[in-house]
């Protein structure tokens, strides 16, 4: 029996990702930031996440509590290691498999997919629902996060007809990003260990294929995704990514919970990160991240009285770095300055770092991503940029806000939720309507020209940075959708 036997947990997370362990992008924040504001909340919470070979967990001293944890059909002799450490209130165990986990990257090089992510992610899925079964009671509610633990909801349905264990367990699918499926071959289905029953068009069949967030989408108790409008968005063959006709059979059960931002870890006031610390009552540390920047990067010393503009994030299409890429010559006549830091498709890599040999001076490109970089160049900026084709929830604009540097962004999903466009008296950022390069354009030069009117520019940096996103407002409204599930929680 595990450690931690016969002790009921409110909330199980299931997550591919879990910052400070492991990231990629924003689902590690969220679940390294909803659980622990959760836990605060009263509740008794746990996560179950893959132990990756990249891992950074030494600090929080990963114990091993199970060395031979079944995962059983289509693998009988496989077992999972099981380690544990506490982050915040929150249990966290890690399942640990070297063949499936041990890997340079979480899901793909840049050459593509790793060829055995359905498996890797069936193997992990199948271990979550053995090790919840041995802690001995279920938990009250099993909050799975994607595609790469979206069949936890389908064995659990289909486990509930036979073992007693499960029948009260109510689980939840949040959808990240609806563009990442996880769609492979139906041979895969057939040997998951899944019941037949389950391969048919309301199912987990997609188009001939396994589509494991479908799966997960027509199981689970309920769904939920990261911003009240990307839940509308996603309903429409638009943003609906050939799933909106599921969705919309399971629209009674759909709900728009917009992320928070961790304040702890994003807050210009106390970020280790910075050289110099600020706030809206004391701004001259943010002059000063300015200036380390231009000297940090060689950029013109004329941009200490222009504005700097920062594009943190993925270099594809959904991000619209390419829109970037269209307009950049009439963005440097604009004498600005850009900071592009991300990585992603080579192409996109290839031409920004030609532009930046083009646009010496002006233009600095970092391929790659670390968050200390992150931080300097939300600080150290004056204008944030997010011309993204679709954005279900995001999180840099939230962190670009407290830091006191308005975004220019699309009006899509969760950035049309959180940012209040000029030229609104409460503005805090600008946006445009669809993504279009001459739209993007007008609405940087929109805030250029905002930027030269020092008092309304300044006020507007007022109003951004006093923005309130804290996780715990998000929490709450978790709390409510568990409690309407039926969990009797504080």
């Amino acid at each position: 029996m595990a450690t931690g036997a016969q002790e009921r947990y409110d909330v199980i997370f299931v997550t591919s990702e879990m910052f400070p362990f492991s990231k990629t992008g924003g689902l590690a924040d969220v679940l390294g930031a909803l659980p622990p504001a959760l836990a605060r909340q009263g509740l008794k919470v746990g996560v179950v996440t893959p132990l990756y070979g990249r891992m950074k967990a030494e600090e929080f001293d990963p114990r091993l509590v199970s060395s031979d944890c079944h995962v059983g059909y289509p693998w009988p002799p496989i077992t999972a290691e099981i380690y544990q450490a506490e982050y915040h209130g929150v249990t966290v165990w890690f399942v640990a498999r070297d063949e499936y986990f041990d890997r340079r990257q979480y899901y793909n090089t840049y050459k593509g997919d790793y060829f055995d992510n359905c498996e890797r992610f069936t193997f992990f899925s199948r271990a979550v629902v053995e090790w919840i079964k041995r802690l001995g009671k279920a938990p009250a509610v099993i909050h799975v996060n994607d595609w790469q633990s979206a069949l936890v909801p389908v064995w659990i349905h289909y486990l509930k007809r036979s073992d007693p264990f499960w029948t009260d367990a109510k689980t939840i699918l949040t959808i990240h990003n609806l563009a990442f499926q996880g769609r492979f071959s139906s041979r895969l289905f057939f040997d998951s260990g899944l019941p037949h029953e389950a391969w048919h068009m309301e199912g987990c069949e997609f188009w001939g294929d396994f589509n494991l967030l479908k799966s997960g989408i027509a199981h689970a108790d309920c769904i939920s995704t990261v911003s009240p409008s990307y839940a509308e968005e996603i309903l429409t063959p638009e943003f609906g990514c050939g799933l909106e006709g599921i969705l919309a059979k399971r629209a009674h059960c759909l709900h728009g919970i917009i992320n928070g931002a961790d304040y702890d870890v994003w807050d210009p006031a106390k970020d280790k990160f910075l050289p110099s610390c600020y706030s809206p009552q004391r701004m001259t540390g943010k002059m000063w991240c300015k200036k380390k920047l231009i000297r940090e990067y060689y950029l013109s010393d004329m941009l200490e009285q222009r504005p700097i503009m920062g594009f943190i994030g993925r270099l594809r299409r959904q991000k619209g770095i390419d829109l970037l890429i269209d307009i950049m010559p009439q963005v440097m006549d604009l004498n600005v300055g850009v900071i592009v830091l991300g990585e992603g498709n080579l192409d996109f890599e290839a031409r920004l770092l030609e532009m930046m040999e083009e646009y010496q001076g002006q233009l600095h490109v970092i391929v790659g991503y670390t968050e200390e970089l992150a931080h300097r160049i939300q600080a150290g900026c004056d204008i944030f940029l997010m011309p993204s084709r679709y954005e279900p929830c995001g999180l840099t604009q939230m962190y670009a806000l407290r830091y006191g540097t308005p975004p220019v962004a699309t009006a899509v999903g969760g950035l049309k939720d959180t940012i209040v466009p000029y030229p609104d008296p409460e503005a805090t950022g600008f946006t445009f309507d669809e993504p279009d390069s001459g739209l993007f354009l007008d609405a940087i030069a929109t805030a250029c020209a905002l930027w030269e009117d020092r008092k309304a520019w300044e006020e507007m940096v007022m109003r951004a940075m006093t923005q309130d996103f804290r996780w715990d407002r998000s929490a709450e409204q978790y709390l409510a959708l568990y409690r309407s599930l039926g969990l009797e929680a504080p």
